[in-house]
């Protein structure tokens, strides 16, 4: 199965597709960037600190003017952009343990 193909996949169907949300938001989410400050906080902990996340932080979220639906994208976002930064750190690191003949942990 070409993996590759499936990841690029599955990032241009959440930045990209239909949504409720707009594709510069789920960028934003993705990229735990510029979005406003109580979403920006919860879009952060889902990429750092899940198990960190409360009601409140919900709330606060929601208190921007997104929506249910659009929060569930950008929390989606959120989580599959960090999930994408550590597979490239780990594709980058397995490169680089290729190229330098060191194929053990240490």
């Amino acid at each position: 199965m070409e993996y590759k193909k499936l990841y690029q996949d599955l990032t241009d169907r959440i930045l990209q597709g239909k949504g409720q949300s707009t594709p510069q938001q789920r960028q934003a989410a993705f990229d735990n960037g510029d979005l406003p400050k109580p979403l920006n906080t919860l879009i952060n902990k889902v990429a750092h600190s899940a198990y960190k996340i409360t009601d409140s932080d919900i709330a606060a979220a929601k208190e921007t003017g997104v929506t249910e639906d659009q929060l569930f994208e950008l929390i989606i976002c959120g989580a599959v952009g960090q999930a994408s930064r550590q597979y490239q750190s780990g594709l980058a690191a397995l490169g680089e343990a290729i190229n330098k003949g060191d194929y053990h942990a240490s």
